[in-house]
Formats: C-alpha cells, sequence, structure tokens
C-alpha cells in the first residue's frame, strides 16, 4: 500500500494513531464457482447426449442434471474459439482471427489476446477468485513458448494463478510438452506405468482446487481445463481401444444414419431436420476397399475410445468436486472448440507427419502397423467420413463456416442455480462462444472493467443467455453473429444464414453465397439464394457491417506466406540460422527449436569425453520419427528415425577420450533423399544415403544432452543422458529452404491446429 492509499490517522505515537487495513477484493459470501471443460475437435452428434453410440455417460449425466444447448456455436478453429471463450469478444478483435502460430501485423491477428481484451481469469482473480488453468492453451506466439519466455502472454500472465499443460496446439498424449506455471517439466509417468495426459491434467486440477479450499474454502475458484482430447493424435489406455473393437465396421453411411435417428429421438435437432449428403471426397462405405475400411474402423475406434477416456477423466473431476463439497456451487461448462477435424484426409492417416511430409501411406500399407492405432507409436487422425459422421447433421467440417465447423455441443450444470423442474431440459436458442463470459459475469454480479492495468478495454460483446437457464421460452439475446476463417465468411440473423466456402485466390467480391433458412432447415441441404436474392444480399451486407463492427478486416487468406514470415527480428531463429546451445538446458519446443526440417544442417558438438561415458548429445523428436546423436560402446551414432525406418551410422573408430568435436552432416538432395556424414575431430567417420529426408520430423521439439519424452532411437532407453562433459551443440543449417518445403511445412503446421 502507497502512502497516498492509506485510510487511517498517523499521530507521534501509536495512541495518537489510527490503524487501517486494506482489504483484500473478495466475491462476497456465496459467490459460486466456474469450471470450463472445453474439449478439441468435437463435434456435435460425438457425445452420447447430443446422439452418438460412444460411451460418454458422465457428460450425459451433466445435461440430465443441466441444461442442454443445442443451437450453440462457436468458430472454426481452435485458437479464435479460446480467446473468444476467455474474453466475452469478438475473436478478431482481440487479436485471434487464426491459430496464435503465427502474425501477419495487422490488429486483428497478433498471436495472442490483446491486453485490451480482459480475460475472464483476469476479471474473475481482481475479484477475489482463485483462478487456475490446466491443459491446452494456444493462445501465446509458439516461438515464445520456450523456457526463453517472454511470458507475458502465457496463462499466469492473463489472471490465472497456477498453470499445467502444455502451449501448442497439439501434444502427444503419452509422451507430452508440458509446463508448470512458466517452466517446462517432466510427465510424471510413462506408458508402460499407466501415464495418460487426460488423467495427469483432473489429477493437477483436482489437486490445485484441494489446495485452494483446503485452505481458504470461503474463497471461490475459476478453473479452466483444456483437454487435449479430442485433437489428433487420438491416443487412449489399450482397455479402451479393446473396448471399441469391431464396433464401427459397419462403416460411417450406416452409424451416421443410427446417430441422425437417435438425434431426433433425443429431440437435440428438430423433428423436419434433413441429414446433410455426404461431403465431398467422402466414398460410399460399401464401396470402399478391404483395406481402406479396416483402416478407417480402427482410426474410428481410436477416437472413440479416446473420447470415451476423456469422459471418464470428467467424471473424475465430477467426483473430486462432490468429495471436496463444492460440486452444489459450482457453475460447471462442457463444450467443443469446433466441429470434428477434416484433417486426417480422405484414407485418415497411422502417423500424421508421414502425411505432413508428402507421404501419401496407402491404406494397404497402413494396416501393416494397424495394432499400433492409438497408441504411442502412433500419431493418428480419422478420414473426412468419420469426421462427418461425428458432426451429423451437418456438412463440412472444423475451418469451414459451415453448421459441421462452428455447431458443437454445450451442457451447463449448476445444481445450486438451476432449477429441479428446468434439469434435464433443452435449450435450442442461438449462442456463441463469446456470449458464455457475459452470462457468467451477469450470473456473479461482476462487471467488467473499461480500463485495466492503465490500459482502456474493448467492449465486452458477447450477449449473456443466463435468462435462458430459468426460462426454456425465452427468446435468444444474441440475434446476429458473424463468423469468418481464412476467407470463408458466414453470417446468421433471425433464423436465417447466410455462408460461402472461400477458396484460397479466389475474388471475395464474386464468389458464390449460399442461403440457408436454419429454422426450417438446420442441416442447410437447401440453398435458397436464388429464391431469395434480396434476402441473400442484405445479409452480405450485414456481414461487411459486423465485419467493420468487429475489426475481422482485412480479409486474410493466406497460409504459406504467413508461416514462411513470422518470425521477425530477435527470434528463436536468427537470420544466419546459426544456434548454440550449452547444457544444461529445457527441452525446446518444435517451434522454438532449431529449424532444421527440410533444411541442410551441420552439427557440432563440443564434449570432454571419457572412455566409459554414453548418452544422448543431440535428439529431436519421438520413437515415431525424429534423429538422435549419441555415444555409446565408445562410439558416435546417429539414429535417423524416418517413421519406423532407421538408419543408423556409428562412427569406424572409438571417439578419443578428452577434449573432441564430433558432428554431423546432413545434406538434403534432390526429391526426397539426402546424406548423413559423421566427424569426429574434423575427419568423416561413417557415412549413409537416406532415402527420406524429412521435411517436419515431428511436433515435439529437440532437447541437449539427454532425449526426453519417447526415445528416437531402440538402441537407448530414454533420457540416457551422456555421461561425459558436453559443453556445447552448435547448429548451421541452411538459411534457405527448398521451395516445396516450405511450402509442406505451411500447410502441416496450419493442420495441425
Amino acid at each position: 500500500m502507497r502512502a497516498d492509499e492509506f485510510r487511517g490517522r498517523i499521530g507521534a505515537t501509536v495512541a495518537e494513531s489510527e490503524p487501517w487495513f486494506d482489504e483484500p477484493p473478495h466475491p462476497g459470501e456465496g459467490a459460486p464457482n466456474v469450471v470450463v471443460v472445453l474439449l478439441d475437435d468435437t463435434g456435435f452428434a460425438q457425445l452420447g447426449c447430443f446422439g452418438s453410440e460412444i460411451d460418454t455417460p458422465n457428460i450425459d449425466a451433466l445435461a440430465a442434471g443441466g441444461l442442454q444447448f443445442t443451437n450453440f456455436h462457436v468458430t472454426p478453429l481452435c485458437s479464435p474459439t479460446r480467446a473468444s471463450l476467455l474474453t466475452g469478444r469478438a475473436p478478431h478483435a482481440v487479436g485471434m482471427r487464426a491459430v496464435s502460430n503465427f502474425r501477419t501485423g495487422f490488429p486483428n491477428q497478433l498471436g495472442h489476446i490483446s491486453n485490451h481484451a480482459s480475460t475472464v481469469a483476469e476479471v474473475l482473480h481482481d475479484q477475489g477468485y482463485a483462478t487456475f488453468c490446466v491443459g491446452k492453451w494456444h493462445l501465446a506466439p509458439m516461438e515464445q513458448c520456450s523456457a526463453a519466455g517472454p511470458f507475458h502472454q502465457w496463462p499466469l500472465a492473463r489472471g490465472f494463478d497456477r498453470f499445467y499443460g502444455f502451449l501448442e496446439g497439439e501434444t502427444d498424449q503419452f509422451h507430452p510438452e508440458l509446463v508448470s506455471d512458466n517452466h517446462p517439466v517432466d510427465p510424471p509417468g510413462r506408458p508402460e506405468d499407466g501415464y495418460h495426459l487426460s488423467e495427469d491434467l483432473v489429477d493437477q486440477a483436482l489437486r490445485m482446487i484441494a489446495d485452494s479450499t483446503g485452505v481458504r474454502p470461503d474463497r471461490p475458484f475459476f478453473t479452466y481445463l483444456a483437454f487435449g482430447a479430442t485433437h489428433a493424435p487420438h491416443q487412449a489406455p489399450p482397455a479402451y481401444l479393446d473396448k471399441y473393437r469391431g464396433r464401427f465396421d459397419e462403416g460411417w453411411d450406416v452409424v451416421r444414419e443410427r446417430w441422425f435417428r437417435r438425434q431426433l429421438e433425443l429431440g437435440v435437432i428438430p423433428p423436419d431436420t434433413r441429414l446433410a449428403p455426404r461431403n465431398p471426397g467422402v466414398e460410399p462405405w460399401d464401396g470402399l476397399p478391404e483395406d481402406q475400411r479396416r483402416l478407417a474402423a480402427r482410426l474410428q475406434e481410436a477416437f472413440a475410445a479416446f473420447l470415451d477416456h476423456t469422459d471418464v477423466q470428467i467424471g473424475r473431476l465430477v467426483d473430486g468436486l462432490r468429495r471436496l463439497g463444492q460440486l452444489e456451487d459450482t457453475i460447471l461448462v462442457v463444450l467443443a472448440d469446433n466441429g470434428a477435424s477434416q484433417e486426417g484426409g480422405p484414407y485418415g492417416v497411422l502417423h500424421e507427419m508421414k502425411f505432413f511430409n508428402g507421404i501419401l501411406e496407402t491404406p494397404a500399407e497402413a494396416v501393416a502397423r494397424i495394432d499400433d492405432i492409438g497408441g504411442p507409436r502412433s500419431h493418428t487422425n480419422y478420414p473426412w467420413g468419420w469426421a462427418q459422421c461425428g458432426n451429423t447433421p451437418f456438412r463440412w467440417y472444423k475451418q469451414n463456416t459451415h453448421e459441421g465447423g462452428v455447431h458443437v455441443p454445450m451442457v451447463v450444470h449448476w445444481p445450486g442455480g438451476i432449477d429441479a423442474a428446468q434439469r434435464g431440459t433443452k435449450r435450442d436458442q442461438f449462442a456463441f462462444v463469446a456470449d458464455i463470459v457475459p452470462t457468467l459475469y451477469d450470473l456473479l454480479g461482476i462487471e467488467p472493467p473499461s480500463v485495466r492495468n492503465g490500459l482502456d478495454q474493448l467492449p465486452v460483446t458477447g450477449c449473456s443467455f443466463a435468462a435462458a437457464l430459468h426460462d426454456p421460452d425465452v427468446p435468444t439475446a444474441n440475434p446476429v453473429q458473424y463468423f469468418e476463417n481464412a476467407g470463408s465468411r458466414a453470417i446468421i440473423a433471425d433464423g436465417w444464414k447466410a455462408v460461402t466456402k472461400h477458396a484460397a485466390g479466389a475474388d471475395y467480391d464474386t464468389e458464390p453465397w449460399e442461403l440457408h433458412h436454419l429454422a426450417a432447415d438446420p442441416s442447410e441441404t437447401e440453398d435458397l439464394a436464388a429464391r431469395e436474392p434480396e434476402r441473400l444480399q442484405e445479409l452480405i451486407r450485414l456481414w461487411w457491417a459486423e465485419a467493420e463492427r468487429h475489426g475481422v478486416l482485412p480479409l486474410d487468406d493466406r497460409t504459406i506466406e504467413l508461416f514462411g514470415a513470422r518470425f521477425r527480428a530477435r527470434s528463436p531463429h536468427p537470420p544466419d540460422r546459426r544456434y548454440v546451445y550449452r547444457p544444461p538446458m529445457s527441452p525446446l519446443p518444435g517451434q522454438a527449436g532449431a529449424a532444421i526440417g527440410g533444411r541442410s544442417f551441420d552439427l557440432t558438438a563440443a564434449i570432454t569425453h571419457d572412455p566409459d561415458a554414453e548418452g544422448v548429445l543431440f535428439a529431436t523428436g519421438t520413437e515415431n520419427a525424429g534423429l538422435s546423436l549419441f555415444v555409446q560402446a565408445g562410439r558416435l551414432v546417429l539414429d535417423y528415425n524416418a517413421f519406423g525406418d532407421h538408419t543408423i551410422v556409428e562412427s569406424d573408430a572409438e571417439i578419443p577420450s578428452g577434449d573432441v568435436q564430433v558432428g554431423i552432416r546432413l545434406r538434403r538432395l534432390d526429391g526426397f533423399a539426402g546424406t548423413a556424414t559423421l566427424s569426429v575431430d574434423g575427419r568423416d567417420a561413417g557415412h549413409a544415403d537416406l532415402a527420406l529426408f524429412m521435411r517436419m520430423m515431428s511436433s515435439i521439439g529437440p532437447s541437449i544432452g539427454a532425449d526426453h519424452g519417447s526415445a528416437v532411437s531402440d538402441r537407448y532407453a530414454a533420457p540416457f543422458p551422456y555421461g561425459g562433459t558436453l559443453h556445447e551443440v552448435v547448429i548451421q543449417a541452411s538459411p534457405d529452404r527448398f521451395g516445396d518445403t516450405a511450402a509442406t511445412t505451411a500447410r502441416a503446421e496450419m493442420s495441425r491446429q
């Protein structure tokens, strides 16, 4: 407290003075807790209570004891949805029109949430709430997400007291890249011990809540739990994978029809809803070759197992809140960030990185490793047919502004605040993700600040649907909502929707718009544009007005150019691409580590070697793909793991004792080929030709002096730290990439989000 803030009286002595104590903020007795659970890439139909046959009894129980929102919408992509969810504002207005992996130099894409848009965590923290963030963040520029920071857009700087999770758009569920508060940490277990990230996240969330309520039971909490599930890679414990064996052998046509009929019976879609036709590229199941059906069914099994396992963790969270005596007074919201993902392509992928390297593994090739699907040795995503099934009854997918991309499930559970007579009922009022925070402010009696930390705050533009919690017939509070992603646009107003699916490079002014009367045709099966051109033009004009109001412009459909130009001065990637790493160092996330994917490079390690010393000098990637340079049995060894095809190069002589320079030279040749050469004290000591020079090895970045996560090489058990003295690792990468490498990496990074 500053002297000018003191409200007592100071005299010459204590007897002549009057003390004054400032009171810390407190939201008041009876203020409810808030828990927001966010699922990733989960379509409208994939929860049991929204039509699927995947077992989600815990979410279903929350819906039965709360409210099920059947007309809830989000953005088509994860970072923009998260920005809206946490601020109550339009994603473009707060600087997050796309994923946080790049910046454009325009206010609508900062790579982080604008500091002029307070998060709900900041607002509730200022009111006296304890605030916890667990799981996926993906709201900070990726090059700022290493142990070097800067940390000003990490969760602790945006209002959260504690954070445990991952900062990227995805992570391996068995070997995640984890951060606790502001520092990297190793997972507390390994898959052979039964470790899985989703279980870990719930353990951490409950520990944070118990720590807080055990000491300060008077202080309510806000917990934001964002699972990696059900984003790729689809990974689950073996028992869950076994549970779904054969469950989807009937194929997506039969299953989608059955889920659609179940949705009608459950009342989550209007009775006159039509099932949208197959999306282009989705073939009839009965006409697929046998290997393609086997692969697709097994990939869907992995997704179902992943979602089922996640539902069990949500049940553990609910049971924990009940055990702590907190469930009755907790507003619990469960939602998805966008529709089911189209990023598995027409066949699905067993190893996503192989797909991103331009290797189109055929189903006949993939089924040779079919039993790896869903486990640590896979990085899978399912095909378009199952994604559309997950979005039943809608068209298209995540990334698209049609309903399949933006119409998702939401459940609100609050025993102490929802009348018993209303529990288990549905709400069909239109609502958008930006409406959640204004609803919370309304329920908590909080007025968001107009100025915070000296910064004027953008207005909270979402609309509270608090009245709908008590009245199923109240009109929607949000009559007009725009959507935009990479040039695809849509607007919903008074039950009508205008939408255009943009193709990169197409003329924004002349590409066709569709018109749909969602009130009568919620699955967008009948285009009324030719029949009602005036209404369509009115909605298009309204879209442009809303775009101006919410900072959507300029429209921008670039991808490759943005990823190639996002790193400016003072980034982790120097212009000459020379990286110097000196241990001890924390593992580096993929986008802050040395950019060697697709590049020729030299790596030199300065060591003081002892004849008995072994261990990893440098490793990047995972057991699925990567490279590792290590010392074993006195020799220098390179294991170049190209998706399970290991090229091993051993030095032709033992490494001498004392101070030594060892390293590798990797050169990319034409096409996919390359070469690898070992060096010991400047002398070539081993060579191999590489049939596949990987353009993008892994989403997991490098580690220095050990191999964190899963072991790149089968010749050791991770982390296998080097037992001698590693002084430094210097990597000199080619400043220029081959053109197709830049394009491939850009597409890969965008798809992985």
